[in-house]
């Protein structure tokens, strides 16, 4: 494949071709003081993360990008910037010795002083035209960067076609997700010296996973993602100009790659069969991968089996049902609402549709919007101009938008409020139904209760980090010790508030055994963190674990609060699709006995 590509792109065969681990295929070259003047031998990187959820076609396209790169005779200019900032930086930053030479120049006489102090203000004027120059230069290189991305965009479309570049694109981000999924799954397991015989055979198994959770289509056996679908819960009106990103958004590449619209024959069968025995070189990839973990015992690669089902087990237990969707995800329920006794017809759909969720959603990026937008006016983002919501402004109107945004803030907040009201007008109606009114309120309050002092029970964690912030400073013996008295009371606050949790076993079922005992053992004994004029690290580090702990206890007990109260509304509802399903097949069977051969036509 790759002959026929570096055929038909009419460039030079990779200087060498590696495959990696992840998500991605690039080009990279050395970037040495002689690259500058001689021709640069190009490598290519492709990620075995990609070629497991690709086809043959796609795999073509993306290949086809990078050696539209091998085209370029505008990639030697990456070699001058590289150079240049070398430069730069070693004139800006590296002025050290300079500076003490100066110094000690000036203090022979009082004379000397005043040349030395003209000579570093000339100095600093230099290191300021630099850095200026740094902007300029990287910031058209970054222009470029982006320019030669569509190039080699439009020589991947005429070698395998606009489509196939742009179902990979788009499935990319949940291609590189899985994987990093998987990663993390086996991250947590470290302290029971769990690894993967094949990674890449499960991220097949979670993007897959993933896709059925979110309602993707399928098509060739991958998750087809719109384009529509890749931006669903961006509802941002405003757009930015990135001066300083290296490729243009996926965006603007498919616009491109549409217009071009080159149609080309393909092939659709796994990218993987290009290999003669694809599965053992994915389990030859993931043992190098795990070689670099030091595990504490042998390690024990995890089957097949029990990785899908540990991973789906995980994953419903760390989100929320997707009978909700994805109403909750980003936002929570409205704790100031009351019965509305004035709501008549309202029906679970039409509550969590996706009208009202793209609300929640709405309101988050406009009060993104008008942040950056403020930012803007206080010139911590540098720019001239900005579109928002298809019209172009300059940074003297962008104060006439805060208003705006604020006014369309307020309508979108007070359609949820509404929206959150009838929510819980629906559920206590159902739960008065089946006697579940008290159960309902108590759980929602205890939440609610939570919720108002979740910024109060972050106090003993904010202050005992400033209790212990003498720790990474240089700080005389004497002041330590009376530091370390001081921090004895802050110490018991934290102990006390840490200790529920550690008797909790849902709230410690994720921690590692060694952390839960780290945990105890401080609980019970009266550490000494200074002696002899040294600090007992040992010590420090069991201090530090039990710090760090509390936000972590704080946050899973918010999320199991709020996991317990919208179990228990799908728990209602499904009671009432339940009940309603019973009454129905009472009516049918009792018109059945009285009519008879007309029941079996009901039924059927």
């Amino acid at each position: 494949m790759i002959d026929e590509i570096v055929k038909e792109a009419e460039t030079d065969f990779p200087k060498k071709v590696y495959l990696s681990y992840d998500v991605n295929a690039s080009v990279f070259y050395d970037s040495s003081f002689w690259s500058m003047f001689y021709p640069i031998k190009k490598n290519l990187t492709i990620g075995l993360g990609l070629i497991n959820t690709s086809t043959k076609q796609e795999l073509k396209a993306v290949l086809a990008h990078e050696f539209g790169h091998f085209s370029q005779r505008s990639m030697k200019v990456g070699s001058y910037v590289y150079n240049v900032n070398q430069i730069i930086f070693n004139l800006v930053n590296d002025d050290e010795s300079y500076r003490n030479s100066i110094s000690q120049w000036a203090s022979w006489s009082g004379y000397f002083s005043i040349f030395a102090a003209l000579a570093l203000f000339i100095t600093g004027k230099i290191q300021w035209v630099l850095t200026k120059m740094y902007s300029f230069v990287n910031i058209r290189h970054m222009a470029l960067s982006r320019e030669m991305e569509f190039h080699a965009d439009e020589v991947a479309a005429n070698i395998a076609g606009s489509l196939s570049l742009e179902e990979s694109l788009l499935r990319m981000e949940l291609a590189n997700n899985s994987y990093q999924n998987v990663l993390n799954f086996y991250e947590a397991r470290y302290s029971k010296n769990q690894a993967s015989q094949n990674i890449y055979k499960e991220q097949f198994f979670v993007i897959n996973f993933l896709a059925q959770q979110s309602e993707l289509d399928t098509k060739y056996d991958l998750p087809n993602v719109k384009l529509s679908e890749s931006g669903l819960f961006n509802k941002s009106k405003l757009t930015i100009e990135n001066q300083w990103a290296s490729h243009p958004s996926n965006e603007d590449r498919i616009a491109r790659l549409r217009k071009l619209n080159i149609i080309k024959d393909s092939e659709n069968e796994p990218a993987k069969n290009l290999f003669r025995d694809f599965e053992k070189t994915e389990e030859k990839l993931t043992l190098k991968l795990f070689s670099k973990v030091k595990y504490q015992k042998e390690k024990t690669n995890l089957d097949f089996e029990t990785f899908a089902s540990e991973f789906e087990k995980q994953h419903i237990k760390d989100s929320f049902d997707k009978i909700f969707n994805s109403y909750y995800d980003n936002k929570n329920p409205d704790f100031s609402v009351q019965e509305n006794a004035a709501a008549k017809d309202l029906s679970f759909e039409q509550l969590f549709s996706k009208e009202k969720v793209e609300m929640v959603y709405t309101l988050i990026a406009l009060e993104n919007d008008k942040k950056t937008i403020e930012a803007i006016i206080r010139k911590e983002i540098i720019l001239k101009t900005f579109d928002y919501d298809g019209k172009k402004y300059n940074i003297k109107e962008a104060g006439k938008l805060v208003p705006e945004i604020s006014n369309s803030i307020s309508e979108v907040k007070n359609q949820i409020h509404q929206n959150d009201s009838d929510i819980y007008t629906y559920f206590l109606r159902l739960a008065k139904e089946v006697d579940k009114k008290d159960e309902f309120e108590n759980i929602y309050r205890k939440f609610s209760t939570y919720d108002s002092e979740y910024e109060d029970r972050f106090k003993p964690y904010t202050d005992i980090i400033a209790a212990t912030a003498f720790l990474n400073t240089k700080t005389p013996f004497e002041q330590i010790s009376r530091n370390i008295k001081n921090l004895k009371p802050h110490e018991e606050r934290l102990k006390s508030e840490i200790t529920p949790y550690i008797d909790n076993p849902q709230m410690i079922d994720d921690l590692e055994e060694q952390t839960i005992k780290d945990l105890k053992y401080y609980i019970e004994k009266d550490l000494i963190y200074f002696n002899n004029n040294q600090y007992l690290e040992t010590n420090l580090q069991l201090l530090m674990t039990a710090i760090n702990i509390l936000p972590y206890f704080l946050h899973k007990k918010y999320f199991l609060l709020k996991k317990e109260l919208l179990a228990m509304m799908k728990d209602l509802e499904n009671r009432i699709d339940v009940s309603e399903i019973t009454l129905a097949e009472k009516l049918v069977n009792t018109e059945g006995k009285e009519n008879g051969s007309a029941a079996n036509e009901i039924t059927v």
